[in-house]
């Protein structure tokens, strides 16, 4: 299988998580489901890519040199197909797993979908920045909660 292919197989099987996460009902097998074919599956993929290229087992495309201790061996990696793809998985197994946590939390506090939807919008997209903007929103709620 190609690069190409694995990325796009993983920008789907996370992009069908999220779309499950956004507009699913929230019960706990929907959320197992996320998280375990959604989330796990992704690390998974993760996991094995890491290995495979820290041992030799898998050729990342024109990465010689790459390591993680410079930043031009970080450098490297990203800038050869399975690195830049293995790196792209990285990011999307974090940014669903903490787009998850952010639904989970929101409801919790009371948070209409509505309200949540930006947010998780925002960590598909930004993933940093959809986690902060929502740490900023949920904290009067949080504080209103504890003191009850």
């Amino acid at each position: 299988m190609s690069w190409d292919n694995v990325f796009l197989l993983a920008n789907y099987w996370a992009f069908a998580a999220w779309i499950a996460l956004a507009f699913l009902p929230r019960g706990p097998k929907i959320l197992a489901a996320i998280l375990y074919v959604g989330v796990f599956l992704l690390c998974l993929a993760y996991t094995i890519l890491i290995v495979g290229f820290l041992t030799g087992g898998i050729d990342p495309g024109g990465a010689s040199g790459a390591d993680f201790t410079t930043l031009k061996g970080v450098m490297k990696l990203f800038d050869s197909p399975g690195g830049a793809t293995m790196g792209w998985i990285h990011y999307l197994a974090f940014d669903l797993f903490t787009g998850m946590w952010i639904a989970r939390d929101a409801d919790q506090k009371g948070f209409s979908r509505a309200v949540q939807f930006p947010f998780l919008f925002l960590t598909l997209m930004a993933g940093p920045v959809g986690l902060f903007a929502w740490l900023i929103i949920r904290e009067r709620r949080a504080r209103a909660q504890t003191k009850k």
